[in-house]
């Protein structure tokens, strides 16, 4: 099935590509219950539904496409779900902005099926692209800042520095430390390493303790988020969710489709200019996002730490598959989890540091040219300041097909581009935002 001859590996080798894999991005466990569930959810259905859409997706990804890519809830969306979307927009509670992630699964599974969403991919330049992932990273640092007090809110200023002899601050400052030398020396699964170490300290010191047991049967005890697909559909009309679907949307077609080309450029899967099995490959995240926001998680993406496991060694789906199995293995530590995720300042430097990490496109924006840095610049600021990735992504559509008129570059912009500026200004001016 894998073809394990045919790509020049074992299955040996692949169940340490698997391992790589699983102890790099792992973390994902811990810091996506502790952001969703501040919205309202249970921690354990959030941590179900973590495991259940990783394990989907990942599956989907070694089944029917063959490569050594996971996927899971990104990083970024999951707290512009938690931030932005439950937490300003218009009030809703998190049932109905799971409705919002459920449609634009459901239309990522369409686009993914056609050719729409390559156009869609080649319609945005890519300043505006790497404007997004920066500015997405910015966003969730500030939140990691944020939630441990080193910064906190100031009467003159909006922002000031937080108390830095607090235990919280202390101890996530020696989670960041310890997580910056794991990476600084190259050590595989640096964030989880990081986060295991800080937990100790966190448990020496009295700020997390363990009450009963550290295993449990998973469970999700709310049940199915979204019951009814039509209702789901319903709830992202009836509250003007056109702008959370279109980012949800946006944000992980651009950060699946450049993972996926990213990790598969590294394991030479690439032939010419085309990706073997691409459509399989990007049904994988569209498929789990869709399944998520059923059970009660954020959106999906390919996870760039896949690429630890194809330096490892892997080469085809059988790595993945067995990153799918450890989880499920995980899927019986919740209450240990759930006791983890509760001291925000275990989970913050994982949010700085993956943030750090996504602030590296910005140095692919070409600032010398106004038309093309103002609008990312826009996207950058922008999302931290207004605590929204859809108002950083609607201003920079907004201000780049302007910008580019202005100059006699209007013919330089895909008619798509000047599509979604109308709709995005219809939609500040007129809808919740």
């Amino acid at each position: 099935m894998f073809k394990l001859k045919e790509n020049n590996t074992s299955v040996k080798t692949e169940i340490f590509a698997g391992l790589t894999t699983f102890f790099t991005m792992v973390y994902i466990v811990v810091v996506n219950p502790s952001i969703l569930s501040g919205t309202g959810i249970s921690f354990e259905q959030v941590f179900s539904a973590t495991i259940i859409a990783t394990v989907v997706g990942t599956l989907w990804m070694a089944l029917f496409a063959n490569y050594p890519i996971a996927i899971a809830p990104g990083m970024g969306l999951n707290v512009y779900f938690a931030v932005s979307v439950v937490g300003s927009y218009g009030g809703i509670d998190y049932a109905t902005a799971f409705s919002a992630v459920f449609v634009a699964g459901l239309i990522f599974i369409l686009l993914s099926v056609t050719s729409f969403r390559k156009m869609l991919i080649e319609a945005i330049p890519n300043n505006l692209k790497y404007g997004i992932s920066a500015g997405i990273g910015l966003f969730i640092a500030f939140i990691g800042f944020k939630n441990t007090g080193i910064i906190t809110a100031h009467p003159t200023n909006l922002i000031g520095l937080g108390d830095l002899q607090s235990p919280s601050v202390l101890l996530a400052l020696f989670g960041l430390a310890i997580t910056l030398v794991f990476m600084a020396l190259k050590v595989n699964g640096a964030l989880f390493l990081g986060m295991m170490i800080t937990t100790i300290v966190a448990f020496i010191t009295g700020q997390l303790t363990f009450d009963g047991a550290i295993f449990s049967l998973p469970s999700l005890p709310e049940g199915l988020i979204i019951a009814n697909p039509i209702t789901a559909i319903t709830d992202v009309i009836e509250h003007s969710l056109y702008a959370v679907v279109f980012s949800f949307l946006l944000v992980t077609i651009f950060d699946t489709t450049g993972t996926m080309i990213g990790v598969s450029e590294q394991a030479g899967f690439i032939k010419g200019k085309s990706m073997p099995r691409a459509k399989e490959a990007l049904l994988s995240d569209s498929v789990a996002t869709t399944v998520g926001a059923i059970v009660g998680t954020s959106p999906t993406t390919a996870y760039i730490e896949s690429t630890a496991g194809v330096a490892a060694g892997g080469k085809t789906g059988l790595t993945s598959l067995v990153v799918a199995g450890l989880f499920l293995i995980a899927s019986f530590f919740g209450p240990f989890v759930g006791a983890i995720s509760s001291v925000s300042a275990i989970t913050a430097p994982a949010l700085i540091i993956v943030g750090s990490l996504m602030m590296g496109n910005v140095a692919k924006i070409h600032w010398d040219e106004i038309d093309e840095a103002f609008p990312a610049f826009l996207v950058i600021l922008c999302m931290p300041l207004t605590s929204s990735i859809a108002t950083g992504i609607a201003l920079g559509f907004i201000s780049l097909p302007l910008l580019k008129i202005v100059m006699g570059k209007g013919k330089e912009i895909h008619p798509i581009m000047y599509i979604f500026a109308v709709l995005f200004v219809i939609q500040l001016a007129f809808f919740p935002h």
